[in-house]
């Protein structure tokens, strides 16, 4: 199983490391197929705070029908995220995975281009709760039924949640879609959670 880790320019870091910890811990010591494939708009892009991560495919290179999962970490504003997150290829890419009803992880603010995407109206959803719930009246505004008091929400194949906090129980939540929630359950307790 194939999950496409999406970077926009200015992500965070702390909602990147999961995916690629969880489903590497699940492949290396539980022989489970999860393999996490990194990719950005450009082969290098700089996260939030200035820490340049070198992808595996650039946005030209995605095709979709090989991946089983899009996992999208969350940034800042101050460091560009919005500028990849709103441009209408990735929301486009969006569409393309819920249209082929593949799963889609997003931590913090990574549920806004899904929202932007149009796939949420109707559904159920979150995103950052802090700062007087700015983001979450921005979800609201794309059409998606806003959970505010629930740190992670899951509706059909669509994981969103509150913040860099977490990033951990949304890469579970993800590798439980992918694998069984039986299997993930015995990675997550391996890793302390």
């Amino acid at each position: 199983m194939k999950v496409l880790l999406f970077c926009c320019k200015g992500f965070e870091t702390m909602e990147f490391a999961p995916f690629v910890d969880v489903m590497g811990w699940a492949r290396n010591d539980y022989g489970l197929a999860t393999e996490v494939i990194t990719a950005g708009f450009s082969k290098t892009v700089v996260s939030t705070f200035g820490i340049p991560i070198l992808v595996d495919k650039t946005y030209d290179e995605i095709d979709v029908s090989e991946y089983d999962a899009l996992a999208i970490p969350g940034g800042f504003e101050e460091f560009g995220f919005y500028e990849d997150a709103y441009d209408e290829r990735f929301l486009n890419l969006i569409q393309e995975f819920d249209h082929s009803h593949k799963f889609i992880a997003s931590i913090c603010v990574g549920a806004l281009p899904i929202g932007a995407s149009g796939i949420l109206k109707g559904r159920k959803a979150t995103t950052y709760h802090l700062g007087d719930g700015r983001r979450q009246k921005q979800l609201a505004e794309f059409g998606a039924e806003v959970i505010p008091d629930q740190s992670v929400v899951i509706d059909e194949n669509v994981i969103t949640s509150f913040c860099p906090e977490t990033a951990s129980h949304v890469a579970i939540a993800l590798l439980g879609m992918l694998v069984g929630s039986e299997r993930a359950q015995i990675v997550a307790k391996a890793m302390g959670y």
